[in-house]
């Protein structure tokens, strides 16, 4: 049974992570060590956290469903060949998730959102500086595989690294490359979290409980939007997940 400040704790995390993701990203800062402090093992939070957004991604698919249509039929990248890899990539970093024993995995956590908070604060300079270079077809497929298993396995920043790997790739349309990024996440998620539910990884309370909370914050996020700056919440999530990876370093394993 689970504790009411638990209950509280997640609830808001997952309301604020909801937000978040609808303002300017880095809800999982919020989900992922609520998770763990209501008593979940870290791979069974992450497993948990990643079964528990999925449907908020969802609902923002559908909202933005004519640009998915359109990144759909877009011929200057292979659409099929990218969805397959987003698919596998994101089987094999669930994978490797339930692989990893506990213990190793809860000694990666500080570096994890150590490098989940370098992307994120790092992306409005990651994404510029792509643009002085170019890669061909092939490097964009190896890219994405790689984003695909790192969102598999654990997910922070990955919006922000596709996107950085589509500039590469020579793509400028803004709209264009959002509409990509938010299918392939999708795709690689849905692999990802249906993998942890077969492996029973998933704590379907507290998933169900994120997973509302998230949707209730996006809808208040998407009203909120027009009267929040983006730098001030893109600075928010950057200090939480500096103050994140100070705790879960000094942390007891």
């Amino acid at each position: 049974m689970e504790s009411l400040p638990n209950f509280l704790l997640v609830a808001a995390a997952a309301f604020g992570a909801g937000f978040l993701n609808a303002v300017a990203g880095g809800g999982s800062f919020l989900t992922f060590p609520a998770l763990i402090a209501a008593g979940l093992p870290a791979i069974d939070a992450n497993a948990s956290n990643t079964a528990a957004l999925f449907p908020a991604q969802i609902a923002t698919g559908f909202a933005a469903r004519s640009g998915l249509a359109r990144a759909s039929a877009e011929k200057s990248v292979n659409m099929p060949v990218l969805a397959a890899i987003s698919l596998i990539g994101g089987i094999l970093g669930g994978l490797l998730l339930l692989l990893t024993p506990q213990k190793i995995f809860s000694r990666l956590v500080p570096w994890l959102i150590l490098f989940a908070t370098f992307v994120f604060a790092g992306g409005n300079f990651l994404i510029p500086s792509a643009k002085r270079f170019r890669v061909n077809e092939t490097w964009i497929f190896i890219a994405q595989g790689l984003v695909a298993v790192y969102g598999g396995y654990f997910g922070g920043g990955i919006g922000i690294l596709m996107l950085a790997a589509l500039t590469l790739f020579g793509l400028r349309d803004i709209w264009l490359m959002n509409s990509i990024k938010i299918l392939l996440s999708a795709l690689m998620n849905a692999s990802a979290a249906i993998t942890f539910v077969i492996a029973g990884a998933v704590h379907w309370r507290w998933t169900a409980l994120v997973a509302i909370g998230a949707i209730a914050g996006g809808y208040a996020g998407l009203h909120a939007a027009r009267g929040v700056d983006p730098k001030i919440v893109k600075g928010f999530v950057t200090g939480v997940g500096i103050a994140l990876t100070v705790y879960f370093f000094l942390k007891p394993a």
